[in-house]
């Protein structure tokens, strides 16, 4: 989890999660989509998602197809949302304490 959650963190990388998430897209494709980005800058940022388990990679011939794991978040959003849970918890304690009153 505090890999995916770290991965998440940067804007670039959540950018690049967007791309994948609807199909593969190559190394090529998506570092198009940075063009103020050098691509061994855009490759390490696929390097970090891809450690994270946050998109898998599949060679093609002589190119890296990537694609995203949306159950590389299920950690990650399973701590969130027993939090949000929690805290919703003790507002409704709150709002109906504040009703008795």
């Amino acid at each position: 989890m505090d890999d995916a959650l770290r991965a998440v963190a940067d804007p670039t990388r959540r950018a690049i999660m967007e791309l994948v998430r609807d199909g593969e897209r190559s190394a090529g494709d998506i570092a198009a989509g940075f063009p103020a980005m050098s691509r061994p800058a855009v490759s390490q940022h696929l390097k970090v998602l891809a450690d994270a388990g946050l998109v898998d990679v599949r060679r093609d011939g002589n190119r890296r197809l990537y694609a995203l794991r949306p159950e590389g978040l299920a950690d990650a959003a399973g701590f969130i949302e027993r939090m949000w849970s929690l805290q919703l918890r003790r507002l409704k304690k709150a709002v109906a304490a504040d009703r008795e009153v």
